[in-house]
């Protein structure tokens, strides 16, 4: 077996290409647009198709170097943070609690059809939380947390491997099915997003014919700097709340340092120049998210997929099952059946089966098409990336005892 490392600038670069070929497929292949595939979804999955190729019929596995994508991940999640307006965070506190109830339920019946149906399948003991709530609501680093205890307490030496391919085939899943839901819901029933607000991440299909909010390199540059500040800040928060015993995720920490910031800094500083909800901001994300998803999907390792067997398949394929009645007949209900809560469905594929950029990068592609859903954009995160780990934890903690 051959290993080929490629570097941080070229991964970065062909990520880059990745987009743009997704981009063009989904111009050419109509089913692609029209259920809302994200552009770096499809050429992430057909690079991922290309490595695998590579290892199974040249013996040549490619590795790349990830470092760009986690400063990204801090761009995004702080641009997040800096369009959530306090108005906003208000009326996001009843929904907020809402899908955290929701995400929680979800959690305990994703555990339960894994072990029933592993006890059916006569599958390993130990198995079922590598199969549940610890790969896919968890996502890769639950699993590379949890895995060396699953792996003592039960004996299941490939525990490593189970939950990363897992993981790994939740994340395509749920790369696919966000966008579908949605936009049977809102052709279903015929809802509409709020056109004039400005969009949270990525710019309209059809941009705006007014000239407020340009984008140009000045722009651009005090967006950026805003965003850096909020890092920097980040990062000291972090090490502060680290001493404590504490361990957030440090995109957690930047999102919520931005959001302190963008509701008090303009209020002290009326005149200053502040990048909520500005083209600029969305454009920023919308890159920072793209080229995120698409080194995250380029990157995975589907030859890992092989191990899983028949059995594991049918588990995942119930879970998928699982998770896309529950977004349509218990989430879009409960949040409220309007144009929110069908973006809010979209994005709980990434809850329920990937990642928190998975969600985001479904909901984008909705609100590029139908309109702007500031409030989505704030409670999901928050959801997905912050109170659903803490719960996550117990149950896992539970299930291995």
């Amino acid at each position: 077996m051959t290993t080929i490392e490629t570097p941080g600038f070229l991964t970065f670069t062909i990520a880059i290409v990745v987009f743009f070929v997704g981009s063009g497929l989904n111009r050419i292949v109509g089913p692609f647009r029209h259920w809302n595939i994200p552009e770096a979804v499809t050429g992430g999955l057909l690079a991922a198709l290309v490595t695998l190729v590579a290892y199974r019929f040249f013996g040549t596995e490619i590795v790349f170097d990830l470092d760009a994508r986690d400063l990204l991940l801090l761009y995004f999640f702080t641009g997040i943070g800096l369009n959530a307006r306090l108005a906003d965070l208000l009326a996001g506190g009843k929904p907020l609690v809402i899908l955290l109830i929701l995400t929680i339920s979800f959690l305990i019946l994703q555990n339960i059809i894994a072990t029933g149906s592993s006890a059916l399948l006569d599958l390993p003991e130990g198995i079922a939380p590598l199969l549940g709530s610890v790969s896919l609501i968890g996502g890769h680093g639950t699993t590379i947390a949890w895995a060396p205890l699953i792996a003592g307490r039960f004996g299941l030496g490939n525990a490593l491997e189970i939950g990363i391919a897992s993981a790994t085939l939740g994340l395509v899943v749920a790369s696919l099915v966000g966008g579908p839901v949605a936009r049977v819901l809102i052709n279903r029933y015929h809802l509409r997003g709020q056109e004039t607000e400005a969009p949270s991440i990525g710019l309209p299909d059809q941009p705006a014919t007014e000239r407020v909010n340009d984008i140009n390199h000045i722009n651009l540059l005090r967006t950026a700097l805003i965003l850096n500040v909020a890092i920097l800040i980040g990062f000291a928060l972090d090490e502060i709340i680290a001493e404590t015993g504490i361990k957030l995720p440090l995109f957690v920490v930047c999102l919520l340092v931005a959001i302190v910031m963008t509701n008090t800094i303009p209020r002290f500083f009326p005149h200053m120049f502040w990048p909520t909800r500005s083209r600029p901001l969305a454009l920023i994300s919308d890159l920072s998210l793209n080229i995120f998803l698409a080194m995250s999907l380029m990157s995975m390792q589907l030859w890992t997929l092989g191990g899983l067997g028949p059995a594991l398949v049918i588990v995942l394929g119930l879970q998928t099952i699982a998770a896309v009645l529950y977004m349509i007949f218990v989430v879009f209900p409960a949040m409220g059946r309007d144009y929110q809560a069908a973006v809010i469905s979209a994005g709980f594929s990434g809850i329920s089966l990937g990642a928190t950029p998975t969600a985001i990068a479904n909901m984008t592609a909705v609100t590029k098409v139908h309109g702007a859903a500031p409030t989505a954009f704030i409670i999901l995160p928050l959801v997905s990336a912050f109170f659903i780990d803490i719960a996550n934890a117990f149950v896992i903690g539970f299930m291995v005892r």
